[in-house]
């Protein structure tokens, strides 16, 4: 299996693991999709990791793959691909990219889908497309101008070039920068702290902001305004204010 799915403590790990460089080829795109649809719809997944390894998160496509599909074919592969990771980026939970090594082309298409990024000090992150007469085609070109601005998108696809995590951390393209024996650790912690959250108003917090960034702003501040009031509807926004009440404040368990 070129693609893993692991469970434990709330926290649902999806792992690549396509030796040497875990390129994304079809297999790998459509296992992708069915473990995200997965963690979606499991309640005993609160919180997810995405991750490569301890040598690589990704270094992109499957060139010698693509190399074979013509126009046609990739008319219809491109949405496909796009539609893969889409669902990653929609798991209505927190989730969280451990990038270790290289997150290239669609393995930083990949990355882009979580909502935190924590890479290793040696990480090399890029969208490199442009030396193969092509652009990304993943969600790149709106995802990471979305993350890091226009003008800063463009200078890394128009470049092609590579940024070392220290360079990424200053770009907000990565969250955190810790020592590479240490990245898949960092990640569950903080998947495992959210795991323990209120996991509908996680969910409502998170499809609030997405819906925002991908709208004008009175969109985002009805679906703000509905998610708000039917947070009161639910038992953990009852047990979390009973505990503030009682206990103060931070003090609520949801699991």
């Amino acid at each position: 299996m070129t693609v893993h799915l692991e469970v434990a403590e709330g926290v649902g790990t999806l792992r690549l693991d396509r030796p040497p460089m875990n390129a994304l080829n079809v297999a790998v795109q459509d296992r992708i999709r069915e473990i995200a649809e997965e963690f979606t719809r499991r309640e005993d997944v609160r919180a997810v990791i995405l991750y490569g390894g301890e040598k690589v998160f990704a270094a992109g496509a499957d060139i010698k793959e693509m190399q074979g599909m013509d126009h046609t074919a990739m008319v219809l592969r491109s949405r496909v691909l796009q539609d893969c990771l889409t669902t990653v980026a929609r798991i209505p939970k927190p989730v969280v990219a451990a990038v270790t090594g290289y997150a290239l082309g669609g393995g930083c298409e990949l990355a882009l889908c979580a909502d935190y990024r924590i890479a290793a000090e040696d990480a090399k992150i890029g969208q490199p497309e442009i030396q193969l007469g092509l652009i990304p085609g993943a969600g790149g070109t709106q995802r990471l101008a979305r993350l890091i601005g226009p003008s800063k998108a463009k200078d890394l696809i128009f470049t092609g070039r590579m940024v070392k995590a220290d360079e990424a951390l200053s770009l907000g393209l990565v969250d955190r920068v810790v020592p590479a024996g240490d990245v898949y650790t960092e990640a569950h912690a903080w998947a495992a702290r959210l795991a323990k959250g209120p996991a509908i108003a996680l969910r409502a917090a998170k499809e609030s902001i997405d819906a925002g960034l991908e709208s004008d702003i009175e969109t985002g501040l009805a679906v703000e305004r509905s998610w708000f009031a039917s947070l009161f509807a639910t038992e953990d926004r009852e047990r979390g204010m009973r505990s503030f009440v009682e206990e103060g404040p931070g003090k609520a368990k949801f699991v």
